[in-house]
């Protein structure tokens, strides 16, 4: 079953073209990075296929079934979290979770969940504002993951964090993978992170796909790792400024 259906969809912003025509299917399960350079348009285009834009023209279906019409549905089965995500600094993880728990009528125990399953638990009672950056990503993942999504969007989950906290963020990854439940869109400036974790890669750049495939079935003699086969398609490196990325 297909997840989501991205059909000849373009957008721009007054002179920007920021995406060109893109067409994308992924199914069911799957874990997919899309990868590009600053002002590639990826952004825009997981944006857009969150409901959060809409397309100058062409068309985006999740689960056969279009923002447009669909919206509140939609919400009920999607996570996300964005690249910059806030909360309030004066209440307590548990408080945050609980607030957001209660948008989708949820109760203590899904809070407990997460709360374990992101390794929340000695945070709990911690205000925000107090939280490591690692540790508020962490909480965007299990705010993100509260109501059991069949499809979650994560916009560069690790950017600026230390390697041990991109680690922790890795094994919950890995550990929501092999539940085989979710299907993944992640954006990242890290190919390990793209190879560690994803089935299938998407490249873009310009606001077009340039490759997309396996990663066994993207390298060759000429790129033997991503970062090769990435410098090779566009001629610039993933981790340019990865925070100013569009």
């Amino acid at each position: 079953m297909l997840q989501i259906e991205v059909n000849s969809v373009y957008k721009s912003f007054k002179d920007v073209q920021a995406v060109q025509g893109i067409s994308l299917a992924i199914p069911s399960g799957e874990f997919v990075a899309l990868l590009g350079p600053n002002g590639a348009g990826k952004t825009t285009l997981v944006e857009m296929m969150e409901g959060l834009r809409k397309p100058d023209s062409g068309e985006i279906r999740i689960q056969g079934k279009s923002w447009q019409k669909h919206e509140n549905e939609l919400r009920k089965i999607i996570g996300l979290s964005l690249q910059e995500t806030r909360f309030q600094e004066k209440l307590t993880v548990r408080e945050t979770l609980r607030l957001f728990a209660s948008f989708f009528g949820l109760g203590e125990k899904r809070v407990d969940e997460v709360i374990a399953w992101t390794g929340l638990e000695s945070k709990h009672q911690s205000m925000t504002g107090t939280l490591s950056g690692g540790q508020r990503q962490r909480l965007a993942l299990a705010v993100a993951l509260l109501n059991h999504p069949q499809i979650l969007f994560l916009d560069e989950p690790t950017t600026g964090l230390d390697p041990h906290s991109r680690l922790d963020l890795w094994k919950i990854l890995k550990s929501l993978k092999d539940s085989g439940e979710t299907t993944l869109i992640l954006t990242t400036h890290y190919m390990e992170e793209a190879e560690s974790l994803c089935d299938h890669i998407i490249i873009v750049d310009e606001g077009k796909i340039l490759r997309e495939g396996r990663l066994e079935e993207l390298l060759n003699e000429n790129a033997r790792n991503l970062d090769e086969l990435f410098i090779q398609l566009t001629g610039k490196t993933l981790n340019e400024n990865p925070e100013k990325s569009q």
